[in-house]
């Protein structure tokens, strides 16, 4: 896997190729979109070269990289009006040893400045002119790479979570077994017939609604790749309506403008329209965004080569093995022994909690939220919108099923709850959502509310306190090491499973994060 790491101050635009070169020019085009401030995952390649395109002031985005690099390029423009010594001792942390710096041989009258810096960080010019250097530092560096080699990993649940944990860690060369307590994968909360795909917003874009933008631009990713439009998913776009009248967004936004608009803008009359909507409705249009049936992921996910699927195993013990190749061994509630490998990831939503007691570490704070949808097959005379519409529970319309196309509408969020049992006062509670929501909706599918004719689905998820997922090693009264949590999604985990996979692979790995430092710390906290 090839990894590149590219810091511009502004966002990122293709420049004009040779016709050689055209093809590679246009696939990244086509991902040159929605380049806010932070990080953007593009993926090439069938996902073996990875590029993370950084946007933002170049010194903080240097202190928010959290890697080794074997290669540099500078483009010595952009050390205009920054402190250099500053600025190169910040890419100097970012160097494994041996790495060459090769510096772009513009007009720049700071080279002596530059060739001063390089020295004192530990690097050897290699070049009289000064464009390149080698990093050679005389002493040892206290830096010391905590990245592993690939090797057997067992995967502890079944869902968007550890399916999305098997294939990163699949792609990378492990051998991954996925053990679940079902007799079949995406049993739980993953079981939902479908779900929404759609970033958060904020005033003060918080981390919560950066990290979704990162999670759905990774999803998207992964479902064009893995998934058949129309039938698994749909890219239709979401309506957002904003039943208190102010429109969510950063302030520093330029609305409906490249870059922000390429996610979000304000909803156009013909849109609300659509959606049985006045015209002068406040609503917001998520251009990126869409339905996903989680279970069709699931499946994509656990099929990669590498992967192997155990059902009707449930872990109930954990602990450091006996025999030389293995850190870990996993065991059910008799003692009998269900797999033995290097790495262990726990990502069996609320029971993740219990498992990480059973191995004596420090339990994470974790807490269960009963949510129920109702559904029903919908008419060609229904009058629902062609998209999916949120912002007091939310309604998809038009899911493919071999039965003809079915609706949703919920969910309902009850906390401590741990049975997914239908129940028909929520049923009426997603009736009175809808006809806040969409009246016209709500009319024409009342009669499918009724008590003689509802039908729901009712699961679990997985929440923690401030609602981000977690993302983190566990540690153990034991020497062996390689537990790892990934869990807690709660509503979202269509748009956090694939970056949560690809996050606890890059951590092990030492490769370049697909966010910011302090967003990968904010997944590692639970209070």
């Amino acid at each position: 896997m090839l990894h590149y790491v590219a810091l511009c101050s502004d966002s990122y635009q293709s420049a004009p190729s040779d016709a050689d070169l055209k093809p590679l020019a246009e696939q990244l085009d086509a991902q040159l979109w929605g380049l806010l401030p932070g990080f953007h995952r593009l993926v090439f390649d069938d996902g073996q070269v990875l590029l993370t395109l950084c946007v933002g002031e170049l010194q903080t985005l240097l202190k928010q990289q959290q890697f080794e690099a074997d290669s540099v390029f500078l483009h010595t423009p952009a050390l205009a009006g920054l402190d250099t010594l500053y600025t190169v001792k910040a890419i100097a942390r970012l160097c494994q040893r041996g790495a060459v710096l090769t510096a772009s041989p513009a007009d720049f009258s700071g080279q002596d400045a530059l060739h001063g810096a390089l020295r004192q960080c530990g690097f050897d010019i290699t070049q009289p002119d000064g464009w390149q250097a080698v990093y050679n530092p005389a002493w040892r560096s206290k830096k010391s790479s905590a990245a592993v080699q690939p090797g057997t990993c067992v995967v502890v649940g079944a869902g968007l979570a550890g399916a999305a944990v098997a294939s990163s860690l699949a792609r990378r060369g492990w051998a991954v077994t996925v053990l679940d307590a079902a007799s079949q994968p995406a049993s739980g909360a993953s079981s939902l017939p479908a779900g929404l795909l759609v970033p958060h917003t904020s005033p003060d874009d918080s981390p919560l609604s950066r990290l979704s933008r990162c999670g759905v631009r990774i999803t998207l990713q992964q479902a064009r790749a893995v998934l058949k439009h129309g039938t698994d998913w749909g890219h239709t776009g979401v309506l957002q309506r904003d039943l208190d009248g102010s429109l969510h967004l950063p302030s520093s936004w330029a609305h409906d403008q490249p870059p922000a608009g390429d996610w979000c803008g304000r909803a156009s009359p013909r849109t609300l329209a659509a959606a049985g909507l006045p015209t002068d409705s406040p609503a917001l249009w998520h251009a990126q965004a869409g339905w996903v049936k989680p279970a069709a992921l699931v499946r994509a996910w656990l099929a990669a080569p590498g992967v192997v699927w155990r059902g009707g195993a449930e872990v109930a013990q954990l602990k450091p093995s006996t025999e030389v190749g293995g850190n870990w061994q996993l065991l059910d509630a008799t003692g009998q022994l269900l797999a033995e490998a290097d790495l262990v990831v726990f990502s069996a939503g609320y029971a993740s909690q219990a498992l990480a007691e059973a191995a004596g570490a420090a339990a994470p704070v974790l807490q269960a939220i009963r949510g129920q949808v109702s559904v029903g097959l919908q008419a060609d005379s229904d009058p629902l919108p062609p998209f999916p519409v949120n912002g007091h529970g939310g309604l998809i319309s038009a899911v493919t099923t071999p039965d003809g196309p079915l609706w949703l509408m919920g969910a309902s969020y009850e906390r401590d709850a741990m049975q997914p049992a239908v129940k028909q006062p929520d049923h009426a509670d997603n009736l009175s959502r809808l006809q806040t929501l969409l009246p016209h909706a709500a009319d024409a599918l009342i009669d499918q509310f009724s008590p003689e004719r509802a039908q729901g689905w009712a699961g679990i998820r997985c929440a923690t306190p401030n609602r981000l997922p977690l993302v983190m090693p566990l540690v153990t009264p034991f020497d062996a090491a390689n537990l790892w949590l990934c869990t807690g999604m709660g509503s979202r985990g269509l748009s956090f499973a694939a970056l949560c996979g690809e996050l606890l692979a890059a951590q092990l790995h030492g490769e370049p994060l697909p966010v910011e430092k302090r967003l990968a710390v904010s997944m590692q906290q639970t209070q």
